[in-house]
């Protein structure tokens, strides 16, 4: 038997569990190809913090290579985590706040998916006022005229628009910066070795004089991918797969190449980059160092590169997890498009340009409280329930997973209390945040929860009967009656497939 809501359940347009944007992607539905996830991680990977750790690094008394093998091995432990998470899109087609109401509730999924939306919009924000500096550079160089605050705006909007195109915007717009984002960086690389030598100076030994331990530098790169480690599923179901794949690599083959592979070696490279800036020009940042070293046409064209990076980081990795999120919490009145001009004044109301100046302290603190959704969401969906979900019952508020007037308390304490204990030791919040609240939340649920609010995915009337892409399925929604019925791919021609996210 199929899961499905029955006749009677509440109309999709009255329903404010149900939006058109944040209802489950079919197989026919996710058109962003390999290389296409890739373009999209090697935009991600240029994030303004991992050019500032690994000068960071370097100041706090570590050599080069010991700074990039950090960089590799933290950013391809957190790509585990992340490819747990990943499988959530990858199966059944769910957005991240979507697939909280399963741990958290109907109406509990709004406090760790708004919190989480509040920081994507932070980082938006702070992207987007360098690449206006950039852009202001460029124009103050030819003309004179400066104002970062128009080209701030200038930028904003453009970015809105982009994302409010839908996912193919943003896959198109990875490959056209992706090698221009490649090509900074070689440049980077070439004219600060070649100032190294001129100077005299050996990159590769050279230490700052402070003292920052090894597995501090470790976690702080850690953090600055949480975020997207628990809300990667956003992605993740637009991305192809085949249709049947029960093995958990084949499955997830596009999404483990780009984390696995295109993420770690970029991030090191990034890193790498960053640090080679301070030793040889004394800065961190790409701007400062292009500005500083560059005239002319070339200042002109690595300038533009910038605005790319960061406009290509934005998209996937802040805007589209903030829009949804925001979405989730004001749905069916927010639609897609609504949601990305909302996170756009959010990013703005947040004053980017102050955070960036405390921008350690703010990885920090978020750290611990995101790592703790992650531990709940693996604790969740691969231990409890098996990546068996009854996604008839995510858009039901009156379903199995209202729990306590729509609130799992289980995962409230979970969160929590790793949230807080996270924060007597910021520089390691991640390490204790994710397998405190993953140990604290599968207790609560089987000795408390469980016994109470039974959850159908557990004792399944069949193995495949909470089970999509991996049984050649998909989640298909009815709005005549507000019903979910398990699809096959074949089946889905049939089927109306227009979305404004895509």
């Amino acid at each position: 038997m199929e899961p499905s809501v029955p006749p009677h359940a509440p109309d999709h347009r009255t329903n404010h569990l149900v939006e058109d944007a944040i209802l489950p992607t079919w197989l026919t539905q996710r058109p962003v190809s390999l290389l296409g996830f890739v373009w999209i991680w090697v935009g991600l990977a240029v994030v303004i913090v991992t050019f500032q750790y690994g000068a960071n690094g370097i100041e706090g008394g570590v050599t080069l290579p010991v700074v990039m093998l950090i960089v590799l091995t933290a950013t391809m432990t957190l790509a585990v985590i992340m490819s747990l998470t990943a499988d959530i899109g990858t199966e059944h087609g769910l957005s991240f706040a979507v697939y909280l109401r399963a741990p958290f509730g109907v109406v509990g999924t709004h406090l760790p998916s708004v919190s989480r939306g509040i920081v994507a919009a932070a980082w938006f924000g702070i992207q987007t006022y360098l690449g206006a500096l950039a852009i202001n550079g460029l124009v103050e160089y030819w003309t004179g005229f400066s104002s970062w605050p128009l080209w701030y705006a200038v930028f904003l909007a453009v970015q809105v628009a982009n994302v409010a195109l839908g996912i193919k915007a943003v896959e198109r717009l990875a490959s056209v910066a992706a090698p221009c984002i490649l090509a900074i960086s070689l440049w980077m690389y070439y004219t600060l070795d070649g100032l190294a030598e001129l100077e005299g100076s050996n990159i590769w030994t050279f230490a700052g004089s402070g003292d920052t331990p090894l597995a501090a530098l470790f976690v702080v790169n850690m953090a600055v991918w949480a975020p997207v480690a628990v809300d990667i599923p956003n992605i993740t179901r637009f991305v192809a797969t085949a249709p049947g794949a029960r093995g958990f690599l084949r499955r997830n083959r596009n999404v483990l190449v780009a984390q696995f592979v295109v993420l770690p070696v970029m991030q090191a490279w990034i890193a790498f980059i960053g640090a080679v800036s301070l030793i040889v020009t004394g800065h961190w940042n790409p701007v400062d160092v292009i500005q500083g070293e560059s005239t002319g046409v070339v200042l002109g064209v690595l300038l533009v590169m910038i605005v790319l990076a960061q406009w290509s980081t934005n998209t996937a990795a802040n805007v589209v997890p903030a829009a949804l999120n925001l979405v989730n919490a004001a749905a069916p009145w927010l639609s897609y498009r609504m949601g990305v001009v909302a996170t756009g004044a959010l990013a703005t109301a947040m004053a980017p340009w102050l955070l960036l100046d405390n921008l350690f302290a703010f990885l920090g603190y978020y750290g611990g409280f995101i790592a703790a959704i992650a531990g709940i969401m693996v604790a969740d969906y691969h231990v409890i329930r098996r990546r068996r979900v009854n996604v008839p019952h995510l858009f039901r508020a009156d379903g199995q997973y209202r729990y306590t007037r729509g609130v799992n308390p289980a995962a409230l304490i979970a969160w929590a209390g790793a949230s807080a204990a996270a924060l007597f030791a910021l520089d390691y919040a991640y390490v204790i945040g994710f397998p405190l609240a993953f140990a604290v939340y599968l207790l609560l649920m089987r000795v408390w929860i469980l016994p109470r609010f039974p959850q159908a995915e557990l004792t399944p009337p069949d193995r495949d009967a909470f089970l999509a892409t991996s049984t050649g399925r998909s989640w298909v929604h009815d709005p005549a009656t507000g019903g979910f019925d398990l699809v096959r791919t074949e089946d889905l021609a049939d089927r109306a497939a227009a979305r404004e996210d895509i």
